[in-house]
C-alpha cells in the first residue's frame, strides 16, 4: 500500500491531482475538501493515499488531512460502499458532518450524497455509529487516545480491504477480523490481522 505521496503538484482539478515525484507522475482521485486546500500547481504537496486495486486496474485516492482519509477508509469498510462513492461522500458533507450525521443515526444527511441509497445509508449508520461514539468517548477522555483509535479503525478497514481483494466474502471478513481484535486485542499490524484471519479459514 502506498501511504502517502510527497512531491510536487503538476496537475489538480476538483477530482484529480497529479503528483511529480522525481518525474514520475502519480494520478490522485481527489476530494473536493482536498482540492479546495491544496496549494498552486508547482508547489509541493502531501497527499495520504489509499491504493484501490481491482482485477481490471487500480486507482489512488488522495487526502490532505489524515483525518478525512480515517473517515473515508471506515466508509469503504461498509458493504455496498466502494472508493467511488466513499470519495463522492466525503466530497458532499465534510468529516465533522458525517460523523455527526452518523452519530445522531440521521439517515436523511447521509441518503442526501448521490448514490446512497436509503438501505445503504441505514447500513453506514447501523455499522459505523458504535466505532465514531467510541472514538467522540475517547476524544473527551483526552486528545492523545484519538489517532489510536483511528488509526485502529484505518488498519482493520485496510486489512478488510485486503481480505476482500484476496478472494473472502466481506461479511466473513469482517467477522473473522472482530473475532480476533477481540481474542489479541486492538494493537496487532494490518499483516498481524490478515496472517490470523487467513489461518482462521
Amino acid at each position: 500500500m502506498i501511504a502517502y505521496l510527497d512531491g510536487k503538484l503538476a496537475y489538480k482539478d476538483p477530482a484529480q491531482a497529479i503528483l511529480d515525484l522525481h518525474g514520475l507522475g502519480y494520478e490522485v482521485r481527489i476530494s473536493l475538501a482536498t482540492f479546495s486546500k491544496l496549494p498552486a500547481e508547482g508547489e509541493r504537496a502531501k497527499l495520504y493515499t489509499y491504493q484501490h486495486i481491482k482485477e481490471d486496474g487500480q486507482a489512488l485516492y488522495g487526502f490532505l488531512d489524515p483525518n478525512e482519509k480515517a473517515l473515508f477508509m471506515l466508509l469503504i469498510s461498509v458493504s455496498g460502499i466502494g472508493p467511488g462513492t466513499g470519495i463522492v461522500m466525503v466530497s458532499s458533507m465534510g468529516v465533522g458532518e458525517i460523523r455527526e450525521a452518523i452519530i445522531n443515526e440521521n439517515v436523511r444527511a447521509i441518503q442526501s450524497i448521490k448514490g446512497v441509497g436509503p438501505k445503504t445509508a441505514q447500513r453506514v449508520i447501523l455499522e459505523l455509529k458504535d466505532k465514531l461514539r467510541k472514538d467522540e468517548l475517547l476524544a473527551k477522555a483526552g486528545v492523545d487516545t484519538v489517532p489510536l483509535a483511528r488509526q485502529h479503525n484505518t488498519k482493520r478497514a485496510e486489512a478488510l480491504q485486503a481480505m476482500v481483494t484476496l478472494g473472502f466474502a466481506r461479511s466473513a471478513a469482517e467477522k473473522t477480523l472482530e473475532q480476533i481484535t477481540q481474542k489479541h486485542g486492538p494493537d496487532l499490524s494490518i499483516e498481524d490481522l490478515i496472517k490470523f484471519a487467513l489461518k482462521s479459514h
